[in-house]
């Protein structure tokens, strides 16, 4: 009887602890095929800025690029290209934080990997806002500081 109790103790655990929101599956389901940058901007700033995104390239360099997501195994690829721009495959892991899921707004965590998709720095990624998910389009902000105020980075892509 005590491990009838003790099963029955764990499964209510486990059912309350539960799995990711309805709403952030949708989202990963969403997220997952062949995506391009179209366009990246500076919201509420003028002039010319010199951004290097993900510690990797010159903001330049991304658009145009080519992410693929895997919903699956919440791994993928992304491609650079331009002039002056080290081109080649790039890969990260990435995550949809369940956080702010119940505003509608998500957190997306992205971290860069090898191409065995073991960490290339330690614990560093980067957390970045999901503004808009649609099945054609989507919206990242990441909000960095510049000079000692806050500078926001919009990057608009297509499917």
């Amino acid at each position: 009887m005590k491990k009838v109790i003790s099963i029955m103790a764990l499964l209510v655990v486990l059912v309350s602890c539960g799995g990711p929101s309805k709403v952030a599956k949708e989202a990963r389901k969403t997220f997952d095929g062949t995506w391009t940058l179209t366009n990246i901007t500076y919201p509420n700033n003028t002039g010319t800025f010199d951004v290097t995104l993900f510690n990797d390239a010159s903001a330049s360099c991304f658009e145009g690029s080519t992410w693929d997501f895997v919903s699956n195994n919440n791994r993928g690829t992304y491609e650079v290209s331009g002039a002056d721009c080290v081109a080649g495959t790039r890969y990260y892991i990435w995550s949809i934080d369940e956080e702010n899921t119940p505003q509608g707004m998500y957190d997306f965590l992205l971290k860069p990997v090898n191409e065995n998709y073991k960490s290339t720095n330690g614990d560093q990624g980067f957390r970045l806002n999901l503004v808009n998910l649609t099945g054609t389009s989507m919206v990242w902000e990441q909000t960095v500081t510049l000079e000692g105020s806050p500078f926001v980075i919009r990057m608009m892509f297509t499917k």
